[in-house]
């Protein structure tokens, strides 16, 4: 029995102090943080951990600098706070990378103007990063041939935070440690609505891929539905203060149009900030900022002639990017928090609004929703939700525990020096642009010494299994026993980031793509790769057809 079904038993079988509904950053801090308290909690999501909005982000944890405009002071000061606690506490996965800005003439500010901004936002920040620097026209040329300094003004250098790997899976990261401190957690089970009677919760369930219901109980309800936080309320009978308005953002993914590891700034022509972000062999470009009315929302070919475009005319390049330029698309709408009667819109352009989170909690019923929020300000999301549980009279036995973090310095150095003795970074693949050791242990944290035992005895769990990717044997190994796995798509698109920066028709024939399928699906491994190849198209090469 895997882990999904073994968990999937518990959550029909016991009563839960705390019940988290949807999978994303909103959702899976909360888990993290009340699970390490003591509370018992379990947690599900009617798709995959992290497979809406929490897998199509910029990649980055940065301060929110734009919101000096609007004068959120206090805004910035919170997610500053929150950046620099992410770096010391996830120095693997968070890390410093430099902002390279190109202000173009005839924009609303001088250039050393909106540098004086940065100089703020580093004192604001506390001085938590390398400071800011102004650069001329011909200072920014030499930083990076790549910009376009044809109708530049000026620019100027500052520093924000990477997130390394994907999002989604540092998202799901925190779902695994709510899971070690025995959290019941189960992807694919969807909500189809709840009754607060008698002082519970009873939830109505459904195994999305077995199609049987069941029922879980709690004394508490969390709503963490991202952008269907609304319709969910709607579900359960929740009226509330707040409610999402949407914001649709798109990225594509190209080749590496710059070999410098860091991020280049411009303002696009709608006014936003637009990025253009490494992602090792890769290039991420964005972002749009669209509004929109539903939450399910795709890739427009106006959207991706608006990032083409943009693109193209700010960086120098060989030739215009095309979409057959296109490796991957990312898209989903950001849920940004408003009062019902919208009074926060009016007055603001719409691309001023802010991501910060709002938690509305009914006390009476003992249910809270998560309104807006980013993965910069996560870890305040989580401490917030503890305190509510704990004032609902929930019992938090240990409320000032420690709920984040890589695992400790001395395991860290223990993993790297057994990984140094076995020579373990000559294993490097020519895709990566860093040791192997160190993606090891940014993945897998503590779990990867188990690795290097499995690596130890049996030399062929350190081959890469799947051509064009930089995956291990052991990692796939690993992906299946523990991280719930129910499609293809859960793999290759956020246990891993392999759908974002291989072509998707290398993807399909690509030499050993049966065999990762049989070690996660076992005698699903067609099914399973048929159904990935009929959702995202293209045809399967002869050897891996259907039988």
């Amino acid at each position: 029995m895997s882990l999904r079904d073994t968990n999937i038993e518990k959550l029909k079988d016991r009563t839960f102090d705390v019940l988290i509904v949807g999978g994303g950053i909103n959702g899976a801090v909360s888990a993290a943080s009340l699970a390490a308290r003591g509370v018992k909690v379990a947690l599900i999501d009617r798709g995959d951990f992290a497979g809406e909005v929490s897998s199509h982000s910029s990649n980055l944890a940065w301060g929110g600098i734009k919101y000096l405009e609007s004068y959120e002071f206090l805004l910035v000061r919170k997610l500053c706070k929150c950046r620099n606690q992410l770096m010391r506490e996830y120095p693997s996965t968070v890390r410093e990378i430099r902002f390279l800005t190109t202000i173009q003439k005839g924009f609303r500010f001088h250039p050393f103007l909106v540098f004086l901004g940065t100089i703020l936002y580093w004192f604001i920040g506390l001085f938590g990063t390398r400071p800011p620097r102004f650069l001329t026209r011909k200072q920014l040329a030499r930083r990076d041939a790549a910009i376009n300094t044809e109708g530049a003004a000026g620019g100027f250098e500052y520093s924000d935070c990477y997130l390394h790997d994907n999002d989604a899976r540092f998202v799901f990261n925190f779902i695994r440690s709510s899971m070690n401190y025995g959290c019941i957690a189960a992807n694919y089970v969807e909500s189809l609505g709840a009754e607060h009677r008698d002082g519970q919760w009873q939830l109505k369930a459904r195994d999305v891929e077995g199609g049987a219901e069941f029922t879980i109980r709690s004394h508490a309800l969390i709503n963490a539905c991202g952008p269907w936080v609304d319709a969910h309320n709607r579900l359960v009978g929740e009226r509330t203060d707040y409610q999402h308005v949407f914001s649709k953002g798109i990225h594509l993914i190209v080749d590496r149009v710059t070999p410098h590891h860091r991020v280049l700034t411009f303002f696009a022509s709608d006014g936003r900030l637009f990025f253009v972000i490494p992602m090792g062999k890769r290039t991420c470009v964005g972002t749009t900022d669209t509004r929109v009315e539903d939450p399910h929302e795709g890739v427009t070919d106006a959207d991706r002639r608006f990032v083409l475009d943009n693109v193209s005319g700010l960086l120098k390049l060989p030739k215009p990017l095309r979409v057959e330029d296109i490796i991957a698309e990312r898209c989903a709408v950001r849920p940004l928090a408003t009062r019902r009667s919208t009074e926060d819109c009016e007055g603001v352009e719409w691309v001023q609004l802010s991501r910060k989170h709002q938690i509305e909690v009914d006390a009476d019923n003992r249910h809270l929703s998560i309104y807006g929020g980013k993965l910069t300000d996560c870890l305040n999301v989580g401490d917030e939700v503890a305190q509510a549980v704990r004032e609902f009279g929930i019992e938090v036995p240990d409320f000032r525990r420690k709920w984040y973090g890589e695992p400790g310095k001395a395991i860290r150095e223990e993993f790297l020096y057994q990984a140094h003795m076995m020579n373990l970074d000559s294993l490097t693949p020519p895709t990566s642009i860093e040791p192997l050791s160190a993606r090891l242990w940014r993945r897998y944290g503590d779990k990867a010494i188990d690795m290097l035992e499995a690596i130890r005895q049996d030399p062929g769990q350190a081959e890469l299994l799947i051509e064009h990717t930089e995956y291990l044997r052991c990692e796939i190994e690993e992906t299946a026993e523990s991280e719930m796995v129910v499609k293809l798509e859960d793999f290759l698109r956020r246990r891993s980031k392999i759908s974002q920066v291989v072509r998707h028709g290398e993807i399909i024939h690509a030499r050993g793509l049966m065999e990762a399928c049989q070690v996660l699906f076992g005698e699903r491994a067609h099914q399973k790769y048929q159904e990935y190849v009929d959702e995202h198209g293209g045809e399967p090469t002869p050897q891996l057809r259907l039988a």
